[in-house]
């Protein structure tokens, strides 16, 4: 571990050197990729000089043990001794959670899609929820959302909706979003008070840069057509909506929600590049759905990652067991405490990997 932390430390300082290179300055696309790689590594080497300040302290309050006479001095060099080891084992801790592998992924903005699955008008009504929860979530982080297609019922609810959130760490945040979400609740239109069940399947996908994908145009088929549906004024008398079907394929991406047909290209264009990015990465990590139906699950009520109880104010994440009785206050956006609690217990379980795999390194190292 010590010549992994040394490393980083050097590679830090080399990363410094980078970024003051004025040639490297002048080309905009280096200097954003070295300054990313650096901000990366700063949380990691201030725990390093965190650690390396504790260590330092504690030889010297042992070299007082070893060395000095004067009780009192004695006393006080073990009782800071036994704060020091605490606290060694705290900055430990938190430099084995920042060394974890990162997802390359973090970093982006995010396409969400969601789509209403079983359950008919009211699950397409609890799209429209959570479509409004997640926009809360994001106006409260400052992050900026923009409606890139939209598929809306006659009573306001989303068949599907699709949208980008930009801002910092957006699919660090958002991607254990991904999966069905079920609500229970009594529809407006139920007269017998019964609940109903129904469910809503949400996308995260990581937003594909113009390095991560190619797409040959003669690999794309583009049709245009009439916009249908509710909309503004003139969304029916041009034919402004665009279809693009990736041959290759077969993936279809619809955008109509512009009077512009460029606009509502561009939209669709960006949705593509996203599910196509998608595709590829989740092919490869093992640990990833290998598809997007499996990402989300099927739209049933089986393949829940959450429950959103109305008549109890209660939210069930099943994945680690948290309940929260707050249904109104997550509703509206308050979704960080599920979202910590999601990401600790992730970071827990790829720490038990990633130390499992270390032992195992040990093991060989010293059986070879």
């Amino acid at each position: 571990m010590i010549e992994k932390l040394e490393a980083i430390e050097q590679r830090y300082h080399k990363l410094n050197e980078l970024l003051s290179d004025p040639n490297i300055i002048a080309q905009q696309s280096e200097y954003q990729k070295y300054a990313r790689e650096q901000s990366e590594l700063t949380p990691i080497v201030a725990g390093i000089k965190e650690l390396k300040t504790i260590a330092r302290q504690q030889e010297e309050n042992e070299t007082i043990l070893a060395e000095e006479k004067d009780t009192e001095l004695l006393d006080m060099a073990r009782e800071e001794l036994d704060g020091l080891k605490e606290s060694r084992e705290e900055a430990e801790a938190k430099l084995k959670v920042l060394l974890l592998p990162k997802d390359p992924r973090d970093g982006r903005n995010v396409i969400m899609e969601i789509r209403a699955g079983t359950g008919g008008e009211e699950a397409a009504l609890f799209a429209a929820n959570l479509f409004r929860m997640y926009s809360r979530h994001a106006e409260a982080h400052k992050w900026k959302t923009e409606i890139l297609s939209t598929n809306i019922t006659g009573k306001g609810g989303f068949k599907e909706i699709i949208l980008s959130i930009n801002g910092k760490g957006v699919f660090s945040r958002l991607k254990f979003e991904s999966g069905t979400h079920r609500v229970q609740r009594v529809p407006e239109t139920e007269t017998q008070g019964r609940v109903h069940t129904s469910a809503v399947t949400v996308a995260i996908l990581p937003e594909a840069e113009d390095v991560d994908i190619s797409i040959n145009p003669a690999d794309l088929k583009f049709d245009v057509f009439r916009a249908s549906g509710p909309g503004g004024q003139s969304v029916n008398t041009t034919d402004s909506a665009v279809r693009i079907t990736y041959v290759p394929t077969g993936l279809v991406v619809t955008c109509q929600d512009e009077k512009s047909q460029h606009k509502n290209k561009e939209k669709a264009m960006k949705v593509l590049r996203a599910r196509l990015y998608d595709e590829i990465q989740q092919k490869q990590h093992d640990e990833m759905a290998k598809n997007r139906k499996q990402q989300v699950g099927s739209g049933d009520r089986s393949g829940r990652i959450r429950t959103y109880n109305f008549s109890q104010e209660r939210v069930t994440d099943h994945r680690i067991g948290l309940t929260l009785h707050k249904l109104s206050q997550i509703l509206e956006g308050d979704l960080d405490t599920i979202i910590d609690e999601l990401t600790l217990h992730f970071q827990a379980e790829a720490l038990k990997e990633n130390i499992s795999g270390l032992e195992k390194e040990e093991q060989a190292e010293a059986t070879a």
